[in-house]
């Protein structure tokens, strides 16, 4: 076996072979032509022998690309209409390519890069893969980036992948949702509008389905399996996902608590770098620090964890929450 034979071509660069490949010809081409010429599929495929698993691979491609918004196109042979194997496939030029009135420079694309690399876990990775698979077939340039590595988002939520898709196709979706300080998870159902990460967490911004009461989920607190019901709902017209990190980030502003530290603890030090955390000083204590937070069980599941470096001060509803687990974890440990 040669060594190009043997070596397995990435997904990604079979697919960019392939854009070139339909957008370099003009009258398009057959499937024989592709699958023993384009980069991905030439090595594997058989000059005298059966390629069926090679034309498997080439339908999946098509859809792929087609899901990327790609306009693949298929034209009928003139002298042999209806015959599926001298079908060509082309890719419009004209209707491919950028906006005249838009243009990167270099620079530009290489943070286009980096923002693509950056989202490398579950749906995300399609919008990433779309930008790339775009600019680098239509023959934008990047400088090579002068990071040794790039940073990376991860979804850690099971539920995010089945919300994100059920958000591109405007479906109502429904799953079960634990409350704190409630026994029983009950079932929403909901039109989902934007999926948004605040304070290192992600979060569903949804309209209940038959009250239109418009709501914000937590996705850690979602315990079952997410479902479409069937059923879709108009596209929202505003930005969402905009005016979802408002609502948070007022929630966020409107709740403070004072929380009295250990000096040169690990608290201190954690809790000292949090956004908008500001010092303070009472006849008490010269330790004091106030906090912004927006969900009063986990800041105070943060706040337990640290232990007897911390002292909440107010106010009394987190106080007790936090004393409530420690108390609990005392009892667990006998």
């Amino acid at each position: 076996m040669s060594l190009e034979n043997s070596a397995k071509v990435p997904v990604e660069e079979r697919l960019f072979s392939l854009v070139l490949a339909l957008l370099a010809t003009e009258n398009g081409l057959t499937k024989t032509e592709i699958l023993s010429t384009v980069q991905g599929y030439r090595q594997d495929f058989a000059h005298t022998g059966d390629n069926a698993n090679l034309e498997r691979k080439f339908e999946r491609d098509k859809d792929d690309i087609r899901e990327l918004g790609v306009p693949l196109e298929t034209v009928q042979s003139p002298g042999d209409p209806g015959n599926n194997q001298n079908l060509r496939y082309r890719i419009p030029r004209g209707a491919y390519e950028l906006p005249t009135d838009i243009a990167f420079s270099a620079e530009e694309t290489t943070l286009l890069g980096l923002a693509a690399m950056v989202w490398r876990e579950g749906s995300l990775s399609t919008e990433s893969r779309r930008a790339l698979l775009k600019l680098r077939s239509l023959g934008v340039t990047a400088d090579q980036p002068v990071l040794g590595y790039a940073p990376r988002v991860r979804v850690r939520d099971v539920a995010f992948e089945a919300l994100n898709a059920a958000l591109g196709r405007n479906a109502y979706v429904r799953f079960s949702y634990l409350k704190p300080g409630e026994e029983e998870a009950r079932v929403r159902t909901v039109a989902p509008l934007a999926l948004v990460q605040h304070q290192g967490r992600w979060h569903l911004a949804a309209e209940e389905a038959g009250t239109g009461i418009r709501k914000t989920f937590l996705l850690r607190r979602i315990v079952s399996r997410v479902t479409t019901t069937g059923t879709t709902f108009p596209p929202p017209t505003d930005d969402e996902s905009t005016k979802a990190l408002l609502e948070l980030e007022e929630v966020w502003d409107s709740h403070t608590a004072v929380v009295d530290v250990e000096p040169g603890s690990d608290a201190a030090t954690r809790l000292a770098k949090r956004r908008g955390t500001v010092a303070e000083a009472s006849a008490e204590s010269q330790n004091l620090l106030r906090l912004h937070y927006s969900d009063i069980n986990i800041f105070a599941d943060e706040l337990a964890g640290f232990g007897p470096e911390v002292l909440v001060v107010s106010p009394p509803e987190l106080r007790r929450a936090v004393l409530d687990r420690l108390l609990k974890t005392a009892a667990d440990h006998g």
